[in-house]
């Protein structure tokens, strides 16, 4: 199964590092945006499944876009892969619906856990 996912950072080193720490043939297709308002631009125009998301960014942050997504009920799963490793913003972006909060810098098996708990990869499916 392939799923549509959205990577949402300022940092382009970022996207790249979290478009390579996803296991192979997850995605059908995979969308990248370096801002808020671009990611939210994306879902607008395009079907997405999981949106991995920063919440430090410029023009629309990712509590911001988090909002946006509860705002205009889009039916997405997002996963927080931040820096910001403070509770309480841990308990704010999942009081917004994020399903999961990863820190920075992105490992291949916290995301990989993440995405098997919440049904994305099968346990076999995952690298040893």
């Amino acid at each position: 199964m392939s799923f549509n996912i959205l990577i949402c950072d300022d940092s382009a080193l970022a996207r790249k590092v979290a478009r390579r720490n996803l296991p192979d043939g997850l995605a059908s297709e995979i969308y990248e945006a370096s801002n808020g308002v671009d990611a939210l631009e994306i879902m607008g125009h395009h079907r997405i499944d999981l949106v991995l998301l920063d919440l430090t960014m410029p023009i629309l942050d990712g509590v911001g876009v988090l909002e946006e997504i509860k705002r205009r009920k889009i039916e997405v799963f997002v996963v927080v892969i931040s820096g910001d490793i403070q509770p309480v913003m841990q308990n704010r972006v999942m009081e917004l619906g994020a399903l999961a909060f990863i820190e920075k810098p992105l490992k291949r098996l916290p995301l990989e856990t993440t995405l098997k708990r919440y049904g994305f990869i099968l346990p076999e499916t995952m690298a040893c």
